[in-house]
């Protein structure tokens, strides 16, 4: 079953079992999805969907980092309550020895010795890490550290 099916599949499920808070993240799953297939002018394979539910999981996690500088806890919650829903649909995200592992492989892969290389240690390390869920902050975080340091 592809992973847009399963998650009409699932939000069907949802409503059914009155889970309000998987039916309301499922429904705005399902927009974005229906939206981004009315873009692309066809159906989603299952990489455009993970493209799609790790654009979704960024801005949840960009929406905390604002909820949490206005003090509003609540609205945090609920925003990490969605992302757990939505990673669900996400392969297992790589360990933080995963993403060192290829950033200390793409900087010895483009000789990079300064942060005027971090573009292409970036790029290099997440074309090692594709498919692993890695998120891109944190990639960025471990480049700047190992460039910075060496």
């Amino acid at each position: 079953m592809s992973l847009s099916k399963q998650i009409v599949s699932d939000l069907t499920a949802a409503m059914k079992a009155q889970d309000a808070g998987r039916t309301s993240t499922l429904r705005m799953v399902k927009a974005a999805m229906m939206n981004r297939q009315i873009e692309n002018g066809g159906e989603l394979d299952d990489d455009d969907m993970q493209k799609l539910l790790r654009s979704l999981v960024k801005q949840r996690r960009d929406s905390i980092e604002q909820y949490e500088k206005a003090g509003r806890q609540e609205l945090v919650d609920k925003e990490q309550a969605e992302i757990a829903v939505i990673e669900t649909y996400l392969p297992q995200g790589a360990s933080q020895a995963e993403i060192e592992a290829a950033v200390n492989a793409a900087i010895a892969e483009t000789g990079a010795s300064s942060m005027k290389d971090m573009g292409k240690v970036m790029k290099a390390a997440q074309t090692a890490l594709s498919g692993k869920n890695a998120d891109g902050k944190t990639i960025s975080e471990i480049v700047k550290a190992k460039l910075a340091g060496g």
